[in-house]
């Protein structure tokens, strides 16, 4: 069930969604080679609790920090450590998810730790684009498949693959509400998008095949073909003209 937010819910999620931005902000003026995973975790936990939240995602199922940080071939849920060191040329997606007074944002950013290669620059500049293709389409009285369909065109135009296993989500008083949000499926099919919903649109792309598996820790899910991979996400509150970023900082590009 799509559950519509009220005025108040929202500003409340708009608490947690100026947190989530800015710990993006201090970790991409941060983020250097030499740092350890969890020196980024670190900075999560640091922002969130200055902007009083606290991650939804420590505990979650057992989830052991702040944040989730994937390294390269690591598309989601890498788990921080300190033995992990970033080094030149590293892409580092950080997704967050804050939770202010139970009201919650998510979001995530694929940073670039020193220059990256020509490759690596682009598969993340295409996967930030994806999530603004996919943004085109939410428009009152489209659908979610549209969403789905815009991102993966867009994707595999430029040579790429989205994940399968993963999708965006609605989010609320809760980190994973419905609708579900695939970054691939058919345009004009799927639930009608209505003033009042607050959705997570994650483009999730694969250099490389569409093929994943987790590692044994339960967690990190890498590329089978151990090629890059890259997340772009925000939380977007539906309005009746359009919708409102709500994880973005001022002057974020």
């Amino acid at each position: 069930m799509v559950i519509i937010k009220s005025e108040r819910e929202i500003e409340l999620m708009k608490k947690a969604g100026y947190a989530v931005a800015q710990a993006f902000k201090v970790i991409g003026e941060k983020i250097r080679p030499g740092m350890t995973t969890m020196d980024v975790d670190s900075i999560v936990e640091q922002i969130f609790a200055a902007n009083g939240c606290t991650s939804a995602e420590k505990g979650y199922y057992g989830y052991p920090a702040n944040a989730c940080v994937s390294v390269n071939e690591e598309l989601v849920h890498g788990i921080p450590s300190k033995s992990k060191f970033l080094k030149e040329g590293d892409i580092v997606s950080v997704d967050l998810v804050a939770n202010y007074k139970g009201y919650m944002a998510d979001a995530c950013r694929t940073f670039a730790v020193g220059k990256l290669s020509p490759n690596a620059a682009r598969l993340v500049k295409v996967t930030k684009d994806a999530f603004f293709e996919g943004l085109k389409q939410v428009v009152v009285g489209n659908t979610i498949g549209d969403i789905s369909h815009a991102v993966q065109t867009f994707v595999e135009s430029n040579g790429y693959n989205v994940a399968r296993e993963y999708t965006g989500h609605g989010i609320g008083a809760n980190m994973h509400e419905d609708p579900s949000i695939p970054n691939f499926g058919k345009a004009g099919t799927g639930v009608l998008i209505r003033p009042g919903m607050t959705l997570c649109i994650e483009p999730m792309v694969m250099e490389g095949k569409k093929d994943l598996r987790v590692l044994p820790d339960g967690w990190t899910a890498v590329s089978r073909d151990k090629k890059l991979t890259a997340h772009y996400e925000n939380t977007v509150v539906v309005t009746s003209n359009g919708y409102e970023i709500i994880t973005m900082y001022e002057g974020e590009e």
